[in-house]
């Protein structure tokens, strides 16, 4: 990694400090703080039975070490409600910061998250309409909200994790592998009492400790990103108003915000059960302390379950939630063409393509369900 390169990044971050969106602020001009987040499984893992705000349901736990990702090609662009049933659609592009960042979401972050749950990484301050001539932006106007996930670059700012040597040397691999987000921590399984769809099944094969290491290849841009933060109606069959509202005498904040459990669902449909039992099943055999990689999992069929020796893999529900139908564990790709024979581009091949399928929806604005259109960049099905 470029040393000196890391300088001016911090030095930005100092400016990007006194100008966090707080009310009062003297150097609040009406500009668009933006910040990212993974929120608090990023810092703090997700626990099982309680103590997160999800959970798996077979019974595991996770940590995190790093969770390293490249943002950029952050957009705002005028009429974010140009075609009601089309969220994709805006109109133009009035202010712009090409990035990239490259950001530790594991590292706590510097300034007041969305909502006021818990903390964000400030990226850069957008001061006014830069791609009109620095205009100011209209305080009673709405600006569609976008940004991109990238692959891992040299030319990426990092933000916050120069001299974790761990942190930059996972970094340079994701460079070389291609990677755009990068998930690094270990799982535990915690459950007890479990319901077990074939009791005949030996779920003591599978290792209790799972260390893992997830490289995603999964550019994506997320689109005119709705906002719990603003005010009024949404849309219809919309959550919430899409766009950034931007007070004359503050800033607003902008906070790309990636639900990272996105990683481990089990249906290609919103918010479905986490499951940690399919990549665990993946070791069976396997001395103990082998990490599990995305590799282990390609050519896996996501509707049919199997551990690494070829013996279906039961549903079990270790948090009180009843069992799926059927004795074999599958996942739900809903209405995405399944096929191990397609292209990439036309249906999911394996399980490896559905969790890249629905970790590349996890992008988000202000936290909460802040739904953004997801238009990917990898050869997937729409």
């Amino acid at each position: 990694m470029n040393i000196y390169r890391n300088i001016p990044t911090f030095l930005s971050l100092l400016v990007l400090g006194a100008c966090s969106p707080e009310k009062g602020s003297e150097e609040a001009r009406g500009g668009v703080q933006v910040a990212i987040s993974g929120e608090d499984i990023a810092t703090e893992g997700i626990s099982f039975p309680t103590g997160s705000e999800v959970t798996f349901v077979d019974g595991w736990a996770i940590e995190l070490s790093h969770v390293l990702v490249t943002v950029g090609n952050v957009t705002l662009s005028e009429t974010p409600d140009l075609v009601p049933s089309d969220q994709s659609r805006t109109g133009a592009v009035v202010a712009s910061a090409a990035g990239p960042w490259a950001v530790d979401l594991h590292v706590a972050g510097t300034i007041d998250a969305a909502g006021g749950e818990g903390l964000a990484t400030p990226l850069t301050l957008i001061e006014n309409q830069n791609q009109r001539g620095g205009k100011a932006f209209a305080p009673e106007d709405r600006y569609a909200f976008g940004y991109e996930v990238v692959p891992a670059s040299a030319e990426a700012q990092v933000v916050n994790f120069e001299g974790d040597e761990v942190a930059e040397a996972a970094y340079a691999e994701m460079i070389e592998a291609g990677a755009t987000v990068l998930y690094i921590g270990t799982a535990t399984f915690r459950g007890e009492d479990c319901k077990v769809a074939d009791e005949s099944y030996d779920f003591d094969k599978l290792p209790r400790e799972v260390p893992f290491r997830l490289a995603f290849r999964t550019p994506t841009s997320f689109l005119n990103c709705q906002n719990q933060d603003v005010e009024g109606n949404a849309l219809d069959d919309e959550e919430y108003p899409r766009g950034v509202a931007i007070p004359s005498n503050r800033n607003a904040l902008a906070q790309i915000t990636l639900h990272l459990e996105h990683a481990w669902f089990s249906s290609t449909v919103h918010d479905p059960a986490l499951r940690f039992d399919p990549l665990a099943a993946r070791l069976v055999g396997k001395p103990a302390g082998t990490v599990v990689t995305l590799e282990d999992i390609a050519g896996v069929d996501p509707s049919a379950f199997t551990d690494s020796e070829g013996t279906p893999l039961p549903a079990r529900s270790c948090d009180g939630s009843a069992l799926p139908s059927g004795q074999q564990l599958r996942f739900d790709s809903g209405s995405v063409p399944l096929d191990p024979s397609a292209k990439p581009s036309e249906a999911l091949r394996d399980y490896r393509d559905f969790a890249g399928y629905v970790q590349s929806t996890q992008g988000h604005l202000n936290g909460g369900e802040g739904l953004c259109f997801p238009e990917r960049h990898y050869p997937s099905p729409p």
